[in-house]
């Protein structure tokens, strides 16, 4: 089976996150006055193959923990979908 996967890497709460902040000072000029709280992060897609869900799944967990995200000082979501 083949599936469609979407990692987001976020720094933790409590991590200092300089280009949040740096976006958040900047809104205001923009005239975004109400967005306030940024935070920036990356996300991944990419496709993989399984044999079901929960292999593909326990692959990209250990993608992320391995290449695509920092565990000590980031938390990562995934997302997999069935390809068509």
């Amino acid at each position: 089976m083949r599936f469609s996967a979407l990692v987001e890497v976020a720094l933790r709460p409590g991590i200092a996150d300089p280009q949040g902040a740096t976006i958040e000072r900047a809104l205001p000029a923009l005239g975004f006055d109400t967005v306030s709280a940024v935070r920036a992060g990356k996300a991944y897609r990419f496709m993989i193959d399984a044999p079901d869900e929960g292999t593909a799944r326990g692959t990209v967990e250990e993608l992320c923990r391995r290449l695509l995200a920092n565990p000590v000082i980031e938390d990562t979501s995934v997302r997999l979908e069935a390809a068509p």
